[in-house]
């Protein structure tokens, strides 16, 4: 009996058991960083992602995916002077879809600098070398309190709102005309920002379900690989240009932010997320890390307790 008992207890010990679930199944060519996702008109999902040259990747059911080109097969010579080189690496797209055209904001810098800059994209397909170079939206430059990079979209009924940033003081917002892409003034709006760890936090999204606007953002140490610490915070708001406030009620302005999803098992790193409707519920992209490489993550989001939870599914 006291053997059994034993044997039971080594057994039930010796299964780990983890607090968050492990991305749904994706295969084909899901090596991503930074991925954002977007579906057309046609059933078609894209998913845009850190590259030179932004790669893309598409898919019929969200699960096998096949590379696709690069949004700028011939290189991105404007950004050279934010990138240090000509090879056009370009960093966490963001990708909406609306009305049967693709905008697509993305970042140029190197790692540690404030010499950034966002642009923005247009295409009615979505495919290789198909978008039109819409020009610089906004830039930093050493000494400035925030950091141009990780743009994020938000449109909520005829409002365009963009949110970014990276370190120094955390994750901004700046109001765009809708008819420009562009930002419609000169100021931004603090939205988020942390006081340790050197003030890690980036990958903004704002994303509205139900009566509230979500801001997730990843904090933490990207592209590390296993070594990386990255994880997925989010806080919401009545009003999508500030007052967020975490499910303890600490505003993410003083350092709020309620954990989504951190590394478990064999997933190391998750963030650099997006997210997105879609016919099955709301789904969250994201990259992690295993010793294998930077992989794509693919989760459903339930909010039916008023706060985003993470399931397996996909």
């Amino acid at each position: 009996m006291w053997l059994s008992l034993i044997l039971f207890c080594v057994a039930l010990c010796s299964t780990t058991v983890y607090a968050y679930p492990n991305p749904g199944v994706v295969t084909g060519d899901t090596a991503v960083a930074d991925p954002t996702m977007c579906k057309d008109d046609a059933g078609t999902y894209f998913i845009f992602s850190t590259a030179p040259g932004i790669q893309i990747l598409t898919s019929t059911d969200r699960t096998a995916w096949t590379y696709a080109g690069l949004v700028w097969p011939d290189g991105a010579s404007w950004t050279d002077a934010y990138t240090g080189t000509s090879n056009g690496n370009l960093w966490a797209p963001d990708c909406t879809y609306v009305d049967g055209q693709f905008y697509l904001y993305y970042a140029a810098s190197s790692f540690g600098s404030q010499n950034s800059a966002i642009f923005f994209a247009k295409s009615t397909t979505g495919a290789s070398g198909a978008f039109t170079n819409e020009g610089l939206v906004t830039s930093t430059v050493t000494g400035d309190t925030y950091n141009a990079i990780d743009p994020n979209l938000l449109i909520t009924g005829s409002t365009w709102y963009l949110s970014l940033g990276s370190f120094w003081d955390g994750i901004v917002g700046e109001a765009l005309g809708s008819s420009t892409g562009k930002p419609s003034g000169s100021s931004v709006t603090s939205l988020a920002e942390r006081f340790v760890n050197s003030g890690a936090i980036e990958a903004s999204v704002i994303f509205q379900y139900g009566d509230y606007y979500y801001l997730f953002s990843s904090w933490d140490i990207c592209c590390d690989g296993t070594s990386s610490t990255y994880n997925i915070r989010v806080g919401r708001s009545t009003t999508y240009n500030g007052g967020f406030v975490d499910a303890d009620g600490v505003a993410l302005t003083d350092g709020g932010g309620t954990l989504v999803l951190e590394s478990h098992g064999d997933v190391i790193g998750p963030g650099g997320q997006d997210l997105m409707t879609d016919v099955d519920g709301v789904v969250i992209v994201y990259h992690y890390y295993t010793s294998t490489g930077t992989w794509l993550g693919i989760n459903l989001l339930d909010f039916s307790t008023g706060w985003p939870v993470s399931h397996s599914d996909n």
